[in-house]
This record gives C-alpha cells, structure tokens and sequence, in this order.
C-alpha cells in the first residue's frame, strides 16, 4: 500500500499549518485508500491571535500544535528518513513560510528547517515525489531551485519574484490548478493564495494528489 508523510508546521493560518488546506489534503488521501502519516519539527513558533491577527507574545511547539490536527497520531520529523515514505505532501499556511522555512521575512535568502531540509532532500534524490501547497512552494523553491525545479504559488507577483531568485520557475496558476514538474517529480496547487472557499481548496488539492499518486505509478 502506498504509505505518505503530511509535513506539518503548527495549527492555524496566521502561525502555523492551514487547517483547511491540511485536512482537504487528509481527506483526500483517505479517499484514495493512500496510507499517511503525520509528522512536524520540534520547535517553537510564536503565537498569533486568529481572531485579531496581533501577536500575544506567546510561544508554542510546532509539533504539539501539529498533533491538533493529526488527532495526536503524529511523529517528530528528526525521526523520519526521505526513503521511509513513497511521497511528502507540506499544505501551506503561513507556518510553512515561518517554521519551516524564513520565507516570510527573508524571501529568496530564506532558511530552512535543517530537518525539513534533510527530509525534503532524500526523498527527491531517491525519486520520491512531494506536493507543495499555497505558499509550501516557496519553500521548495528554496531547496531545489538551483535545479531550476517549476513550482506556483498562483498569481501574486511579488511572492513569485521572489520564488524566481532562489532559480525555480514560477507557473502562474489558478486555485483549483496544478503544475507538475514530472521530471524533478514536484507537484504545487495554489490552493489559499488564490482560493476564494473550501471547495476550490480541496479541488486544487485532489488534482495534486492525483498526480502525485501517478507519479508513484
């Protein structure tokens, strides 16, 4: 059966993991009898009030408030191998441009977790396929845009200026698009860049994971 990791990078859109996008994504695994499994770094995000979008100078750990979403079921991402899985999937939120990575504020100079780095890395170069999400891309963009790997983020131009200087190709895209780069086996969906419901969300979404499942093929 084919076995995935969900990358993770908190619980809520504004510090951490889009809680729509990701269980659009969850939902549509399930539904294709895909076998997953989630997983986050260790490490500490700092708080966003979701209902006023301010700072409560809070801090939190991105794999505690991950496990929100995974139920519990949910593992350390310093335990996982690139080879453990048949692909990763990273919904987006901006966790993904925080935690993850320092997207956010430094663009295309941006760091990236080293574990989510690690993990990222030996799944591409075992020929594993990964779906980036929303703003997920830019993270991928990141580590394998010296590779010139396509990726999109939808349409807003500064982000994509930004994903074009680390030497990724950006595709404009709609919501409920894809662009595949079969070659580097990357697939990215819009999804909340350009999203305007749930709905355009979850079928970007399930383009993705239909394509990344032909890719296992």
């Amino acid at each position: 059966m084919t076995k995935v990791g969900v990358i993770l990078s908190g619980c809520g859109v504004f510090d951490g993991a889009e809680v729509q996008e990701a269980s659009a994504l969850l939902i549509a695994l399930a539904q294709r009898n895909i076998e997953y499994r989630c997983m986050a770094p260790d490490m500490e995000l700092q708080v966003i009030d979701h209902l006023t979008g301010k700072p409560t100078g809070e801090t939190r750990n991105v794999l505690v408030e991950s496990a929100r979403i995974a139920r519990g079921e949910i593992d350390n991402l310093k335990d996982v191998r690139g080879t453990d899985y048949d692909a990763f999937f990273l919904p987006g939120g901006y966790g993904a441009a925080k935690n993850l990575c320092t997207f956010a504020s430094a663009g295309a100079e941006c760091l990236v977790n080293p574990d989510v780095q690690r993990v990222l890395e030996e799944a591409q170069s075992a020929g594993k396929s990964i779906g980036f999400i929303c703003i997920a891309p830019a993270l991928g963009a990141r580590i394998f845009g010296s590779k010139g790997v396509e990726v999109t983020i939808g349409h807003d131009a500064g982000t994509a200026d930004e994903v074009c200087k680390t030497g990724a190709v950006h595709v404009k895209q709609d919501a409920t698009g894809i662009v595949a780069d079969d070659k580097m086996k990357i697939v990215s969906t819009p999804a909340y860049m350009e999203a305007k419901n749930p709905a355009e969300v979850f079928e970007g979404i399930s383009k993705l994971v239909d394509h990344v499942v032909g890719q296992l093929g």
